[in-house]
């Protein structure tokens, strides 16, 4: 068998405590491993351009033309892990140790590596603490000029059968380095501040709120609404990551750091302007920034009138995307130019319901519903005024603010079916639509597969994935329900709608019999919108099925004042559960909780 020596950088990563998880439950700790490869890790390791030489069971070894490559692959995966392990209990975690050392392997003809080169990768992964890589002195060596690290020295440390000690160096990721004289072990590790995000492995950008230019402060929602159809236009996109308008607009009116704003979004971009709008004319201007550096990538200004705005955003959305991508084939940025409607008053009304609908309040629900109706006088044919009006009766009845359940729910399928004829194209109305006949009819299967047509055409759009985790726990498929609030939060995560993605992650654990998961869920989802009932229920039944009886019992409580008219025999009318079973351990976890006959 031939054989080539020759100097690589060799990353091997091992799973913490894998005979541990397995023997708990060995096919679901395999399942989550498969996925974590085919969405987060595998990918990543192809964006550094690593070659996965072999897997090794629960750890892997992969050979990388440069060590940056390599540690930016680590940190990027270390990264993610952290954000898939958040909210976990400890045992069920995935944790990965990781070694990265550049040295001399012997590649044979199979692809296959050997040699001290991987010898040693494999004992740093051995000596590192879980989530950390540790590096060879010689691999620091290659990347501490260039990459900002924030290391912890080990100093020189014997490895098992590596001849000579290696002086080692680890890197926790979202933890400060500290200095440390020579010694075997790291110490305790500071507290952690709030995780970096993992960044895509496509380009990705964050839309910031553009400044309102304007001498009156009443333009803020016409400002708005640009930005959003920018954001949407984007969106459409499929090869770009986009950040979802909900988190990108907790910046409004701050003073922002664009670096710290790529990484608490985790992207690469950020795209940042002004509007100004002075009687029949407008002012766009525009900013592209290299979220790592700060850098000015490109800026350019768009002057127009009033009737013409729709085409003003087109070419920003074009632009920004030349900008990221200067190959990009004209069809691509043909997709981006879609107008939600050619009536500006009708969109001036849709606007302002948008920015009522937010509000997460009855009065503010009232108006929004007015404002859509509005829209919908002016324009017949304007599917995302349907939709959000249709959604707008979906609010009523989650928030309990319904005063003729029956005819709004009538009502509500009316809008919405409208909504997915003149919207057959529309993504955002067509999971708008589904939401809403999910939630208001008996009508899940045609509901859920305008979501699932929604997500076919845009699938960066954060709501859909909300809407389908929805549909996936009242189906009865309840890890594809965790999955998909999973991509919604990673689309928006810093999203004032983040309670809707929690309650239905918490209802898919509570629905697949981890109680203390979903009441983990349920009650963040509480923090986030304390008087929203459905994220009560789950508290209240899955605090009941875990044995915590007086939790729940004040659970239920909290809810019978937000819900008096709540029992067992109307229990069915909340939402609308297919499997039998799901439904019963609903039924029974309440009625465990307090919920009277």
């Amino acid at each position: 068998m031939s054989e080539t020596r020759k100097i690589a950088a060799i990353l091997v990563s091992d799973v913490v405590g894998y005979s541990r998880l397995a023997g708990a439950d060995e096919d679901r700790i395999l399942a989550r491993l498969r996925a974590l490869r085919s969405d987060l890790i595998d990918p990543i390791i192809a964006v550094h351009k690593g070659r996965v030489v072999k897997r090794t069971g629960d750890g892997a070894l992969v050979e990388f033309r440069s060590v940056v490559d390599a540690v930016r692959c680590a940190i990027e995966v270390q990264s993610g892990m952290v954000e898939r392990n958040a909210g976990l209990p400890p045992e069920r975690r995935i944790d990965f140790r990781i070694g990265i050392h550049l040295g001399d392997v012997v590649e044979e003809s199979d692809g296959d590596l050997m040699g001290d080169g991987v010898n040693i990768a494999a004992r740093l992964e051995g000596i590192a603490r879980p989530g950390a890589i540790c590096l060879s002195e010689d691999a620091y060596r290659q990347v501490k000029a260039r990459l900002d690290l924030a290391v912890t020295d080990l100093g020189q440390t014997e490895l098992k059968n590596i001849a000579e000690p290696v002086r080692v160096y680890s890197l926790q990721v979202g933890v400060p380095a500290q200095a440390k004289p020579a010694a075997p072990a790291e110490p305790a590790a500071p507290k952690k501040p709030s995780p970096q995000l993992a960044l895509p492995d496509k380009p990705s950008i964050a839309v910031l709120p553009f400044q309102n230019m304007s001498d009156d402060p009443q333009q803020d929602y016409f400002v708005d609404g640009m930005v959003e159809d920018i954001i949407t236009g984007l969106s459409r996109i499929k090869w770009l990551f986009v950040i979802a308008r909900n988190s990108s607009f907790v910046y409004k009116g701050k003073a922002v750091d664009i670096r710290q704003v790529g990484r608490e979004l985790g992207v690469r971009y950020v795209l940042e302007g002004g509007v100004r709008k002075t009687g029949e004319r407008v002012r766009i201007t525009a900013q592209l920034l290299e979220a790592e550096t700060g850098a000015h990538l490109w800026a350019d200004r768009y002057d127009g009138k009033l009737e013409d705005v729709f085409d003003l955003q087109d070419q920003v959305t074009a632009s920004v995307v030349g900008a990221i991508a200067p190959r990009l084939e004209q069809a691509e940025i043909a997709r981006a130019k879609r107008k939600p409607t050619e009536s500006l008053d009708a969109y001036d009304y849709f606007l302002r319901g948008m920015a009522a609908f937010h509000q997460f309040s009855m009065p503010a629900n009232k108006e929004a519903l007015t404002l859509f109706y509005k829209a919908i006088e002016l324009d017949p044919n304007f599917a995302s005024a349907h939709g959000m009006a249709a959604r707008s009766y979906a609010q009523r009845k989650g928030f309990g603010w319904a005063t003729d359940p029956t005819s709004e729910a009538a009502e509500a399928a009316r809008l919405a079916r409208r909504a997915a004829v003149l919207g057959r194209d529309d993504a955002v109305a067509l999971c708008m639509a589904g939401f809403a006949l999910n939630i208001l009819s008996d009508s899940l299967d045609e509901g859920t597969a305008l979501i699932k047509r929604a997500l076919v055409l845009n699938p960066n759009l954060a709501s859909a994935w909300q809407f389908s985790a929805w549909a996936m726990a009242l189906l009865g498929e309840p890890e594809a329900a965790i999955e998909h609030a999973s991509r919604a939060m990673r689309l928006s995560p810093q999203d004032p709608q983040t309670f809707g993605m929690q309650t239905a992650t918490a209802l898919g654990h509570f629905f697949a019999g981890r109680d203390d998961e979903a009441l983990s869920w349920a009650e963040s989802a509480v923090r986030e919108q304390s008087n929203f009932p459905l994220a009560i229920c789950v508290a209240a039944a899955s605090a009941a099925t875990a044995g915590k009886l007086a939790h729940a019992g004040k659970t239920m409580a909290r809810l019978l004042q937000l819900n008096p008219e709540l029992r067992l025999s109307n229990l069915k009318d909340l939402v609308p559960i297919r499997r039998p079973e799901h439904y019963h351990r609903w039924a029974e976890g309440l009625r465990l909780a307090g919920l009277s006959d």
